[in-house]
């Protein structure tokens, strides 16, 4: 069977299953439309919740960022992982106890003002649409590859079946949704993983095979990419030469940017107890290590195949052949790929072989000059595709490629479906309910939420469509702005009664505009609007940091200013420190403790 059918039939089926669920626990009221009446058991809920989580940035992205970069960002794995642990601990059970629908009503009530609620609603927004973004992305990289359509109808098609499901469905709708997209997603990752896991090593279990003997070689994998990779100028996979200080304030943003996400903490009101919140959080820890466990060896397998295919003998050897790129199945990926212009190759010297070496590199020069080389000749490699194109490179079998891409397409429409929703709750109950129109009936309400998830889902295509970067570094930039705009608000609301409305609303201005101007001087947007280039560095930047870091920064100066702020105005009244109070501990705790 051609392998463009056997695609559509994955991708199709999955499509199906996706609408059948939205149709079958479609939304009749907000209970079921925000929250899904608060009847989600802990386990569906943790499956649900790792779908919302392992976007494209973690499907397609993650392991391709660890394979050209390698030990600098894994980074990657342990802030994301990392914080679902500070969610565990620190938010899930105490705003589910809080009994609210959404992130800005918890801010608004607890800070006892609608600006601060308001406030909350703005940073919510600009978190959502940034990380949306990255979604769409890689909707447009899946589609364009697998059902061989441009990226703007791929990103239509994707457009269209995520609206259907999403307002039709509304979170109870999503839940079920997402429970499907986790089990399509995790076998699309892990099966083509166990194949060449089994390939280069022999070990069925990647994250074993990672640190197991490489086949054709008799040395350890990742001893053997080290050498492959410095023989070409590269530096070594499993070597950190990044800036240290850049890299933890990274991780950290990612880590405090999870906690912060606000598609992320709505999935936490959807269950019946307070207990249950923490019991989720664990379970999608499980489900997420499944996916997570396999990345790294996903990353370092592929790019030693990559290494492999393009000096087919060695580094010692000549490279690649452009007839055996245009006449070898074994390379039929390349020119496939090509097709979508996320790689590209070019024989810059004419000898009809294509030389990829690292051609920045001082030895690597004078070794190119010796024999008649004119540059890297693999001239583009999107780190988006390499997930989608393991298969491929490791001559898999059809049927894996579609199932891959029936994967990488349900991690992005989930992660996408969350945001959306979280989008518009704080449109509809928090910005026109609680501010505009208080009155409005529910039906009303219902109305006006799928309105905004309608709105929000023609804005995400837009902007999927002109995206800054690829998925997982817009991704990145989505977790900074949370970590510096939500998650303190967040922690201070719980934690401490000190904090006021006035404190509340200036940090979290103060660090959603310093992390914003941030981003967009590092960038150069301030100063060449319609670039869409991530540099590595910018001059004038703060210590060297780059702008997918500097959410840690703004996360401190939103704290510093609140506090500040806080001690300077009036103290917070005494019924919000009793309600905090009420959140933090068992009922009747609070007064036990004052009685004694």
């Amino acid at each position: 069977m051609d392998q463009y059918v056997i695609n559509l039939l994955f991708v199709g089926a999955s499509f199906a299953l996706y609408i059948g669920i939205a149709i079958w626990a479609r939304a009749g009221s907000t209970a079921e439309f925000y929250a899904a009446s608060r009847g989600v058991h802990p386990v569906v809920n943790g499956a649900a919740t790792a779908a919302d989580w392992m976007s494209a940035a973690s499907f397609i992205s993650m392991a391709g960022l660890i394979a050209f970069v390698g030990y600098d960002n894994s980074s990657f794995l342990m802030g994301w992982t990392g914080g679902y642990v500070l969610l565990a601990m620190l938010l899930a059970p105490y705003l589910r106890k809080f009994g609210k629908f959404t992130v800005p009503e918890f801010i608004g009530e607890r800070f006892y003002s609608p600006t601060a609620r308001m406030v909350g609603v703005i940073c919510l927004i600009v978190a959502s649409i940034t990380y949306v973004i990255g979604q769409m992305t890689g909707v447009g990289v899946a589609f364009s590859r697998f059902l061989e359509v441009s990226n703007t109808t791929g990103l239509l098609i994707g457009a269209a079946v995520v609206f259907f499901y999403a307002v039709l469905g509304g979170m109870k709708g999503i839940t079920y949704t997402q429970v499907a997209q986790y089990c399509v997603l995790i076998l699309a990752f892990t099966i083509p993983a166990v194949f060449i896991s089994l390939q280069l090593t022999g070990n069925p279990i990647p994250p074993l095979g990672l640190f197991s003997e490489h086949t054709a070689s008799g040395q350890p994998l990742l001893e053997r990419l080290d050498q492959v990779l410095t023989d070409l100028g590269f530096s070594e996979y499993t070597g950190h030469g990044g800036n240290t200080l850049n890299m933890v304030l990274f991780t950290l943003s990612l880590m405090i940017g999870t906690a912060g996400l606000p598609h992320v903490i709505i999935r936490f009101f959807t269950v019946p107890k307070v207990s249950d919140a923490r019991l989720s959080a664990g379970w999608a820890l499980v489900f997420i290590a499944l996916l997570y466990l396999t990345a790294p060896a996903v990353g370092a397998m592929a790019r030693l195949n990559i290494t492999d295919l393009m000096w087919p003998n060695g580094t010692s050897s000549q490279a690649v052949t452009i007839d055996a790129i245009e006449n070898d199945p074994e390379y039929a990926w390349m020119e496939t790929w090509q097709q979508t212009n996320l790689l590209g190759f070019e024989d810059k010297n004419g000898d009809g072989r294509i030389q990829y070496y690292n051609d920045s590199n001082p030895e690597m020069q004078q070794v190119a000059e010796q024999n008649g080389w004119e540059g890297n000749e693999l001239t583009k490699f999107n780190r988006d595709i390499l997930v989608l194109a393991n298969p491929e490179i490791a001559n898999l079998p059809g049927w894996v490629i579609g199932l891959i891409a029936a994967g990488g397409l349900a991690a992005a429409l989930s992660t996408a479906a969350g945001l959306l929703l979280a989008i518009s709750g704080a449109v509809s109950h928090d910005l026109v309910r609680g501010a505009i129109n208080p009155n409005i009936s529910e039906r009303g309400e219902l109305m006006s939420a799928r309105i905004a998830m309608a709105a929000s889902v023609l804005v995400a295509t837009y902007l999927g469509l002109n995206p800054p970067g690829f998925a997982a570094e817009t991704v990145a930039l989505a977790f900074g702005l949370a970590a510096a705009s939500i998650f303190p608000v967040l922690m201070m609301g719980i934690f401490t009664k000190r904090v006021n409305n006035r404190g509340a609303v200036a940090g979290m201005l103060t660090g959603l505009i310093f992390t914003l101007g941030y981003v967009f001087m590092h960038k150069g947007w301030l100063f060449i609007p319609g670039t869409n280039q991530f540099p590595d560095t910018v001059d004038g930047s703060l210590l060297g940091l780059k702008s997918t870091a500097i959410g840690a920064v703004g996360a401190i100066v939103n704290f510093a200013v609140a506090f500040i702020v806080s001690k300077s105005t009036e103290d917070t009244p005494q019924e919000i420190k009793d309600l905090v109070d009420s959140v933090r501990s068992p009922r009747g705790a609070a007064e036990a403790q004052a009685n004694h």
